[in-house]
C-alpha cells in the first residue's frame, strides 16, 4: 500500500464516504481514515429526505433492492398528548446507518478508495501546495488535500480561530442523544415526533426490520436524574402521554441504550488550517433543521464539484476553498436559521401545544415549514 494520496479524508461518516466516491470516480486516489469497523450503529434518526435518494442511486446504493420504507405522513406531538397530523410532500425513506454507511464503504473501497478502519488520525502537519503529513495510529500517510468529516466531535489539531462563534459557544446548550431499536405498532410509512420537556422524540421505520427510536435532550434533564437514562425516560419523557405508551408497549430489541453527549449545535468553519470541512465536522445541524444526514451528503457533492476542477489543474486551491464557503452558505445558511426558529417552538409544554393546534388549522402554513427543512433534490 503506497502511504501518498491525491486526498485524504479524516472521517468515515455518510459525507466522508460521499465524498471519497465522487473523488475515486475521476480518478482522484483517495484514503479515507475511520476509528471504527464497519459496520456499525451509530445514534442518528435514520430518516432521510428524498431529496437524496438520486445521488445515492447514483453513487451505486441498490436503495431498490432494500424494500426500504416511504415515508410521507408525519405527526408531531406535544406533551400534552395533541397530535398534529400532515402529509409530506417530498417524504423521505427509512434506512439504518449500519446498513448504508457499510454499503457505501464497500462501494467506495470497490472504487479504489484505500479505507483505513481501526485508525485514529492524531496530527496533521505542512502547509501550502504539496504534500501533507498525517500521523495516524496506522502509520504516516501523505496528500495533497485534507479534508474532515470527523462529526461532532473537533480533534485537538484542528485549531480554529477561538473568535469564530465564540459567544455562540458559550451560550449554547449540551444536548444528548439517545437511540434504541423497537418492535412497535406504527405504519411504515409514518414519522412522528414527540415533544416533552427540553426534548423530542423521533419514531419511524427503517429497513424491513425494527423501527428507530431515538430522542434528543438536555445534558440538565439527564444530569438531574442523577444521570440514570431510564429514571429520567420515566420522570420526563413519560409526562408525554403519547410517547409513555411507546415507551411501555413496545418491545424493545436493544434494552441498553445507545447514547451521544456533548452535543452542540452550531454553524463552525468550511475550512480551517487549510483543511476542507464538511457534514457535521462544518456545523452540527439542529434536527428540526431537517434531515442532517442529507446535508452531509449535499456537502459532499458541493466539495467534489469543486475539489476535481482543482485537480484537473482548472481552478485554484484558493478558489476552491473560497467558492465552497459561498456555496456551503448558499445550500444551508436559510435552512439551518429556519431550524434553530422551529426549535424554539419545541420541547415546551404550553408553547408547543399551542403552536401544534394552531398549525393544524393551517395546512398551508405547516406545508411551508416542511419545506424550509427539506431540500431541492440533487
Amino acid at each position: 500500500m503506497s502511504n501518498t494520496y491525491d486526498c485524504a479524508i479524516i472521517g468515515g461518516g455518510l459525507a466522508g464516504l460521499c465524498l471519497s466516491i465522487q473523488l475515486a470516480e475521476h480518478g482522484i486516489s483517495v484514503v479515507l481514515f475511520e476509528k471504527n469497523q464497519y459496520p456499525f450503529h451509530k445514534v442518528c434518526g435514520e430518516y432521510i429526505s428524498m431529496e437524496s435518494w438520486d445521488f445515492l442511486a447514483r453513487l451505486g446504493m441498490p436503495l431498490n433492492e432494500l424494500d426500504l420504507p416511504i415515508i410521507n405522513e408525519l405527526g408531531i406531538s406535544s406533551e400534552k398528548g395533541f397530535m398534529l397530523n400532515h402529509q409530506l410532500g417530498l417524504g423521505g425513506f427509512g434506512i439504518s446507518r449500519f446498513t448504508l454507511d457499510s454499503q457505501l464503504a464497500k462501494i467506495a473501497a470497490d472504487k479504489g478508495v484505500e479505507i483505513v478502519q481501526n485508525c485514529k488520525v492524531y496530527n496533521v502537519s505542512g502547509s501550502g501546495v504539496g504534500n501533507r503529513r498525517i500521523e495516524t495510529t496506522r502509520g504516516l500517510f501523505e496528500s495533497k488535500i485534507i479534508c474532515g468529516s470527523y462529526g461532532k466531535y473537533t480533534p485537538a489539531f484542528i485549531n480554529s480561530d477561538p473568535d469564530f462563534n465564540k459567544t455562540k459557544q458559550s451560550e449554547s446548550t449540551k444536548f444528548i442523544g439517545v437511540k434504541y431499536y423497537i418492535n412497535t405498532n406504527l405504519a411504515a410509512n409514518r414519522i412522528e415526533l414527540h415533544n416533552f420537556q427540553d426534548g423530542y422524540c423521533g419514531i419511524s421505520k427503517v429497513g424491513t426490520g425494527a423501527y428507530c427510536l431515538c430522542y434528543l435532550t438536555t445534558a440538565k434533564n439527564l444530569r438531574e436524574n442523577g444521570n440514570d437514562i431510564k429514571q429520567m425516560e420515566g420522570q420526563i419523557l413519560y409526562k408525554n402521554p403519547l410517547l409513555k405508551q411507546y415507551f411501555t408497549e413496545s418491545e424493545f430489541v436493544n434494552s441498553q441504550a445507545m447514547v451521544i453527549s456533548n452535543i452542540q449545535f452550531q454553524k463552525k468553519q468550511t475550512l480551517v488550517n487549510e483543511i476542507f470541512l464538511l457534514g457535521d465536522s462544518a456545523g452540527s445541524i439542529t434536527p428540526l433543521c431537517g434531515n442532517g444526514m442529507s446535508m452531509g451528503m449535499r456537502a459532499s457533492k458541493l466539495l467534489a464539484d469543486l475539489l476535481i476542477p482543482y485537480f484537473d489543474e482548472k481552478i485554484t486551491l484558493g478558489a476552491a476553498a473560497t467558492n465552497y464557503q459561498k456555496a456551503w452558505d448558499y445550500a444551508f445558511e436559510k435552512r439551518i436559521k429556519s431550524g434553530y426558529y422551529l426549535q424554539n417552538l419545541f420541547g415546551k409544554k404550553n408553547t408547543t401545544d399551542i403552536a401544534l393546534r394552531a398549525l393544524s388549522k393551517f395546512p398551508l402554513l405547516m406545508n411551508k415549514l416542511v419545506s424550509l427543512t427539506h431540500g431541492e433534490k440533487f
